[in-house]
């Protein structure tokens, strides 16, 4: 299981990755993907969506389960992931590289403070 130490990560298991330009990436964790399995479906909130940190951004579908996606900063969404509609197991094949889901634009930029580093993040799923 891989958890990239140049991440961020939530209690939730979305990883955010800071794009140094008031921006941010988020997708679901390896440890997420594993524990839900086969994802065969991604809803997305639609571009311009502005919402607060922890509401639900979108949801992920599995064979067995359906899990909500939270947002880790308060933002706007300014980017989907088109590519997981046609082919939603990429997060799957490559949760933190093809398989990210969304780019926030950040409203406070001081939340990513509070996220979880990769050592921390791994003492939540031990």
């Amino acid at each position: 299981m891989s958890i990239p130490a140049d991440l961020k990560y939530t209690r939730e298991h979305e990883w955010i990755k800071d794009n140094a330009d008031g921006t941010v990436t988020v997708g679901i964790t390896d440890f997420a993907q594993g524990e839900l399995g086969d994802i065969v479906f991604v809803e997305l909130e639609p571009e311009g969506t502005d919402f607060s940190q922890d509401d639900t951004f979108g949801t992920v579908e599995a064979v067995k389960t359906v899990s909500d996606l939270y947002a880790p900063v308060d933002g706007e969404i300014v980017e989907i992931n088109e590519a997981l509609e046609d082919e939603p197991e990429l997060v799957n094949d490559d949760p933190y590289g093809e398989g990210w889901m969304v780019k926030i634009k950040l409203s406070e930029a001081s939340q990513l403070e509070d996220l979880l580093s990769a050592e921390e993040y791994e003492e939540v799923i031990a």
